[in-house]
Parts: C-alpha cells; sequence; structure tokens
C-alpha cells in the first residue's frame, strides 16, 4: 500500500526566494541605489550635467546646521504636520464616528457611504488639478474665499497667498482638505468590526454619542488611528507639490519646506551635493520618526496585552 502512495517532492526553502526576487530588485532599483548615489553626492560639490564632481568630505553638512532658511523650513513641516496629521485624524475620528454611529443608525448605510465617498474625493483629484482649484479659491481678487467674507460684511480680507503672515495657513487650509478623506475611510473601515452591541448595550445604560465614541470608538480603532498618523507624517515630512503650485515657496520664503528647498537647489540654482544634504537628511528623519513611532505602537501594544 505504502509503495502505491505517491510522494510530492518535497521543496527547499530556498524556492520560496525567487517570489521575493521582484520585490528586491525593486527595492534596489527605486530605494537602495538612489539613496546610496545621493548620499555620495552630498559628499560632493556639483553643478549637474557634464561639470566635474569635487569631493568636500562634510561641508555641505556644516553649512546645513548654520543654514537659516534650512531651519525656517524643518519648522514650516511642524505646520504641515498640523495640517496633515493633527487636524484630519481628529475631524476624521468625529466625522467617522458621526457618519457610522449616528448617520448610518438613522438613515441607513448608503447615505453614510455616499457622505464618505463625498469626503474622500479630494483624494483622488490629481494634486495638479486640486492647486489650480485653490489657486482660484485664495485668489485675492475673485477667489471664492474672498467673495463669501465680502459677502458676510469683512471690508478687508487678506492677500490668502501674498502675505507672508498668512500663505502658510492658506496652504494649510488645502493640506487638511486633500487629507481628510483619507482618515474618514480608514476609520469608518474599523468601525465595521466592532461589536454592535457594545454601543447598544451602552446606549441601554444611558451613555450618550460622546461617551460611547470616548469608550468604545476610540479603543476599538487605535491600531487604525496609529496607521494614519504614521502615513500622515511621513507625508507631512515631505509636502512638495502643494507648495510649487501655490506659492513656490514665497511669499519671503515663508512656506518653504525641506523637499521643495532640496528642489530649488538642484534645479534652480544648480547646487546638487548641496540639495542631495538636504535629502539625505531629511530622509533620514523620516527614517527615525518612523522608527519611533513604531516603536512607540510596539510597546503600546505589549501593555495593552499585559493587562
Amino acid at each position: 500500500m505504502s509503495d502505491t502512495i505517491t510522494r510530492r517532492p518535497r521543496r527547499g526553502r530556498g524556492s520560496y526566494a525567487w517570489y521575493l526576487a521582484p520585490i528586491v530588485v525593486g527595492f534596489l532599483a527605486v530605494v537602495a541605489v538612489p539613496f546610496a548615489a545621493n548620499v555620495a553626492i552630498s559628499f560632493t560639490s556639483w553643478r549637474g550635467g557634464l561639470d566635474e564632481l569635487t569631493f568636500q568630505g562634510l561641508d555641505n553638512y556644516r553649512r546645513l546646521l548654520s543654514d537659516a532658511t534650512f531651519w525656517d523650513s524643518l519648522g514650516n513641516s511642524l505646520y504641515m504636520v498640523v495640517a496633515i496629521v493633527v487636524v484630519p485624524t481628529v475631524l476624521g475620528l468625529l466625522i467617522a464616528a458621526t457618519l457610522f454611529d449616528v448617520v448610518g443608525r438613522r438613515f441607513g448605510g448608503r447615505a453614510a457611504a455616499v457622505l464618505r465617498a463625498t469626503y474622500y474625493l479630494p483624494q483622488i483629484v490629481p494634486i495638479a488639478v486640486a492647486g489650480f482649484v485653490w489657486a482660484w479659491v485664495l485668489d485675492t481678487q475673485d477667489g471664492v474665499l474672498t467673495k463669501v467674507l465680502q459677502g458676510m460684511g469683512f471690508a478687508h480680507t487678506p492677500d490668502w497667498l501674498g502675505d507672508p503672515d498668512v500663505a502658510l495657513y492658506s496652504v494649510m487650509l488645502m493640506l487638511v482638505w486633500l487629507q481628510i478623506g483619507y482618515p474618514v475611510v480608514i476609520f469608518m473601515a474599523a468601525l465595521q468590526r466592532v461589536d454592535p452591541e457594545l454601543y447598544e448595550a451602552a446606549e441601554l445604560d444611558g451613555a450618550g454619542w460622546f461617551r460611547r465614541f470616548q469608550a468604545i470608538t476610540l479603543p476599538q480603532i487605535r491600531p487604525e488611528v496609529f496607521v494614519v498618523v504614521l502615513t500622515g507624517t511621513v507625508a507631512s515630512l515631505k509636502v512638495f507639490a502643494p507648495i510649487l503650485l501655490l506659492t513656490n515657496g514665497g511669499p519671503e520664503g515663508s512656506t518653504v519646506v525641506p523637499s521643495y528647498y532640496a528642489y530649488r537647489n538642484f534645479f534652480e540654482l544648480s547646487r546638487v551635493g548641496y540639495g542631495a544634504t538636504i535629502s539625505t537628511v531629511m530622509a533620514l528623519a523620516i527614517f527615525v520618526v518612523a522608527s519611533a513611532l513604531l516603536v512607540w505602537q510596539s510597546k503600546a501594544d505589549r501593555n495593552e496585552a499585559g493587562r
């Protein structure tokens, strides 16, 4: 009997490595090799093209430490974190909980789905289109925001993109609009796995909406909150297109961010070595921040499991 049984040949573990080969090749071609080349260029003085590469050691990094424009751009990145992480996450939590726990229960899941799609719409709009739309919205003379405020009785409206004291907040407004749909979709998907009986029991005990949100919603979707915070933080540290489309870093450098500052050094000022230095520093900063968030989440999960 045993002689007639056909045995399948055992595969070695090494055979499964071929399935990882495309990922490894892609990572080397798209991430590892370009990053290594960027680090190497950061130690040189190079104007691009056929210009000679001159090794400078750590001169570019020393120069960066005393570069006021770079530190100002890094400070502006904190505003980007507020616009892409803090405000959308808080609003996304409230909107998702309202759509799920209030709109969905009173008007049905279809109504909640339509509103969810409406909030997500800015995410699928091409960034160039969004930039042109917001340039029109924030136009000083005929912009929608200006007209609305004038209709409300405001005689004087600021120069949204031309005033150094206002331009950064105008860009932040666009970023909030762009980002808000992402946490709404993620959080509503997370709420689908929450046991409805928890809400029903809390409601029978007399808990109001905010109490249910605080005691049930937040603890149940904490992993999704972490994902939104992590991805949003990384995105906020490499914001580029909205700055390029709306302000070009102006006025008076008030909206410059590190990625745009690196772009200017690469392509406008022909200081490729210095631009590579800025890019390298920001890549390392993003890696450190992301790693710190992952460690924090891992510790939080262990503490939660140990309770």
